[in-house]
């Protein structure tokens, strides 16, 4: 018995020693941790952006020496992996992306060559996370974005962009975070397209790439998310506006909270606050003819007056706020639904997909050509919203000014 404990105990100790090398280790001053990559066009070929961490600048408890927080590094190959790499020529350390939480595609590539084999890589390399946003840089380039450095309220621009993004996302409603997953699961589906949000630059982009923008308390140039960008496949083929993006959104369940914006009835506006959201989209084919119904609820409050005539004491004022309300939302999803169907002819809300639950057998028949179908598609909207407060005060101050 004492033998064969003694043999157990031997083998674990011989087992245990081949287990403590960490051969395939990787020291931390040898990455380059990398918060964004973007990707644009040259030529025939991919030019691949890194955005990289400088850590003594981002650790420093005392702002630093005045060196950027961050690098912005090039390099161009015929593949994405080969651009990457090539990187190696200019950059000290290793390009390490597991801790990645932008991608930005530059607006030419989109349109172009289009976005699916430069997001091959990035989904198949088991080091990448999955959960960084993807958006598209409107009227710019990928690495034009990246060297922006003058970012208010935080050192590495990356993760502000990230941050801006999930709050508009849940505050605004006219932007969306899109992750790898997402976006690959909407290019192959033949029944929802792809939406990504868009980010542009305000002013001089030469004066965001200097540690001395950094010093200033202006904030120019200015990064900001605009429009969305609308995909059929993989290649960019237009840009929903504001309004439209927001209507996107409603129909794809994404609103968290937006405000809605009614205009008086003598002068001014009233700003209601829209706190809940909720879309069914159901759809049914009728003698082979597909028809959708979109439908949404929503709770709101009254967040501003500037009405002077308004009595929010009364229901009746209530319910018309209600109904002015619904009547904004509806427009906004249908004006998504009219550029959809007129101008990109594209299913961009997943309608298709809607349809193929509900008639598999319709949807096998007419899947491969679907878009066709997409554009003569009739859609119902209708749009349900209850006021529930009306904030800390009745009715606004300026009712008494005016008296």
């Amino acid at each position: 018995m004492i033998k064969r404990k003694f043999y157990y105990a031997l083998v674990s100790i011989i087992t245990l020693t081949m287990l403590t090398g960490c051969w395939s280790r990787t020291e931390l001053n040898e990455l380059a941790i990398t918060v964004a990559l973007g990707i644009d066009q040259s030529g025939d070929q991919f030019k691949v952006s890194a955005q990289v961490v400088n850590p003594g600048e981002v650790a420093s408890q005392k702002g630093g020496s005045g060196n950027s927080p961050v690098a912005t590094y090039t390099a161009t190959g015929e593949t994405v992996y080969e651009a990457i790499r090539k990187m190696t020529t200019k950059v000290p350390r290793k390009i390490y992306g597991a801790h990645l939480r932008l991608l930005v595609i530059g607006e030419e590539l989109a349109s172009g060559k289009g976005i699916g084999k430069a997001l091959d890589l990035l989904s198949r390399d088991p080091e990448l996370r999955t959960d960084f946003y993807i958006v598209v840089a409107k009227e710019t380039t990928a690495e034009q974005v990246l060297k922006i450095l003058s970012i208010p309220l935080e050192r590495i621009p990356a993760n502000k962009i990230f941050q801006s993004l999930e709050t508009s996302e849940k505050a605004w409603a006219a932007t969306a975070g899109v992750t790898i997953d997402e976006l690959i699961s909407d290019l192959v589906s033949k029944g929802h397209q792809p939406l990504l949000t868009g980010i542009q630059i305000f002013g001089d982009p030469k004066s965001g790439e200097s540690t001395e923008s950094l010093q200033r308390s202006s904030t120019e140039p200015v990064l900001t998310f605009a429009d969305m960008a609308a995909f059929k496949q993989d290649k960019l083929i237009g840009w929903l506006n504001e309004r439209e993006s927001k209507g996107a959104n409603y129909i794809t369940n994404k609103v968290h909270s937006t405000i809605v914006s009614i205009p008086c009835t003598r002068d001014g506006m009233l700003g209601i606050e829209v706190v809940r959201s909720k879309t069914k989209v159901s759809g049914s084919v009728k003698n082979g003819v597909p028809k959708m119904n979109v439908s949404v609820q929503a709770e709101a409050n009254v967040g501003e007056v500037e009405c002077s005539e308004v009595d929010l004491s009364k229901k009746d004022t209530i319910a018309e706020l209600e109904s002015k309300t619904e009547e904004d939302i509806k427009r906004k999803i249908e004006a998504a639904i009219t550029k959809a169907q007129a101008d990109f002819k594209t299913d961009i809300f997943g309608f298709g997909e809607v349809i193929h639950r509900e008639d598999p057998k319709y949807w096998n028949q007419y899947k491969m050509k679907w878009n066709e179908e997409f554009v003569e598609l009739p859609v119902k909207v209708d749009v349900d919203i209850k006021i529930r407060r009306s904030g800390s005060v009745g009715n606004s101050f300026l009712k008494s000014l005016k008296e």
